[in-house]
């Protein structure tokens, strides 16, 4: 808790360069952030755990390309230093050609398993992701399915980018039929799927979470909230976050502004709601304190 304290006075004496009238000011957890090899070198990790500390952001969901981005997270006493934890998910891709074959790929699979039995400075991995389903049919995929199974099995959390279509068949290929597999559907959509759809897939499986970074239609004038979606969450204040998706250096050399535009619109709702979504829901998921 003091930690949170001093991290929210830390913002407020830093002036408008980081809050800017945004009302939210306490932690952040970034659900979705990438270290990929092609940003090591412009952003060390001295820069990307500035970035990170500058604005609240204690805690990350790290999953990169090669795991070796996340592994160094993990590792380094710098991250320690910042008062980052690292919560760190096995990626499937080695390089961009794993993007659109890693669903029937059996060595993507024995990838998996090893990185899960290796684990990291951090301790275990938590989670499988970010993958991607550019086709909604390959989450019928051999290796999609047996992924699917034992990420319920292993208890490990699944990032997502899918559409819902590919929801339901995912959360088909697990023993509880999508019941007890945590699943979180990165970007709640990227292709735009409406609130009443997200609210549809959010009652049928209890544990799916929506991140929400790139969301289509989620804020409106001023980066405040669109009314349909300030509704959403204020339903399901316990099951959204928020991410960066620094999936290429660009988004780092934007990081500060992206975490400005949550801060924004999140002083949009509820203290306790904004809290949740800002913080609270990923920290109870990974057992962050």
């Amino acid at each position: 808790m003091a930690r949170h304290v001093l991290a929210a006075l830390a913002l407020a004496l830093a002036g408008p360069g980081v809050l800017h009238a945004a009302d939210y000011s306490g932690p952040l957890f970034d659900a979705h952030l990438h270290y990929n090899e092609e940003a090591q070198s412009p952003h060390p990790l001295p820069d990307v755990l500035a970035r990170m500390q500058r604005n609240g952001v204690e805690a990350i969901v790290s999953n990169s390309r090669p795991n070796d981005g996340t592994k160094a997270l993990a590792s380094s006493p710098l991250t320690r230093a910042a008062g980052v934890t690292v919560v760190p998910f096995v990626r499937l891709y080695r390089d961009r050609a794993d993007y659109d074959n890693w669903f029937r790929d059996e060595s993507i699979y024995e990838l998996v398993q090893a990185e899960l039995a290796r684990g990291t400075a951090a301790g275990p991995f938590r989670g499988i992701g970010e993958f991607h389903l550019y086709d909604s049919t390959n989450a019928n995929g051999p290796v999609a399915k047996k992924l699917m199974a034992l990420a319920e099995e292993r208890n490990l959390a699944v990032l997502a980018h899918v559409d819902d279509v590919a929801i339901d068949l995912l959360m088909a290929n697990t023993p509880s039929k999508g019941q007890k597999v945590r699943l979180i559907w990165a970007h709640t959509g990227i292709g735009g799927a409406p609130a009443a759809r997200v609210d549809q897939l959010f009652t049928r499986y209890p544990l799916l979470m929506g991140e929400l970074s790139y969301r289509p239609g989620l804020t409106c004038d001023g980066g405040k909230l669109c009314p349909e979606w300030r509704e959403l969450l204020l339903k399901y204040p316990a099951r959204f976050m928020i991410g960066s998706d620094t999936w290429v250096n660009q988004r780092w050399q934007y990081y500060d502004e992206l975490m400005k535009g949550y801060r924004t619109w999140l002083g949009d709702l509820p203290p306790d709601a904004a809290r949740r979504i800002a913080w609270e829901n990923g920290a109870t998921l990974f057992g962050v304190k």
